[in-house]
């Protein structure tokens, strides 16, 4: 499985009313850093397939979800379960770090 595309009209579908945890990548295709982190995501995704949904949103595509959940900044992780959030990384971060967000 790979990452899949959210965006603000997709946003309530994928996360909110997901029955397991969510790992969204809040990205942009002007920053470095979230390069740096995307291969390591795409891991993620592919090794957690049918445990994790695991996302990216880009945030100047969606401004309405990266606003209303307070994203100041690219690379931004956010874990979701039962359709509240319950972790955050700002920054890249390793495949360990964001099992450990998952398991929070």
């Amino acid at each position: 499985m790979s990452v899949i595309d959210i965006d603000d009209r997709t946003f309530t579908k994928e996360v909110l009313e997901a029955e397991e945890p969510v790992l969204i990548d809040f990205t942009a295709t002007w920053c470095g850093p979230c390069k740096v982190l995307a291969p390591i995501v795409e891991k993620l995704a592919a090794s957690s397939a049918g445990k994790y949904k695991v996302a990216k949103i880009d945030i100047d595509d969606s401004p309405a979800v990266a606003t209303r959940l307070g994203i100041r900044g690219a690379p931004t992780v956010v874990v979701f379960k039962n359709g509240r959030e319950t972790a955050r990384h700002i920054g890249v971060t390793t495949e360990k770090r964001l099992l450990e967000l998952l398991a929070q």
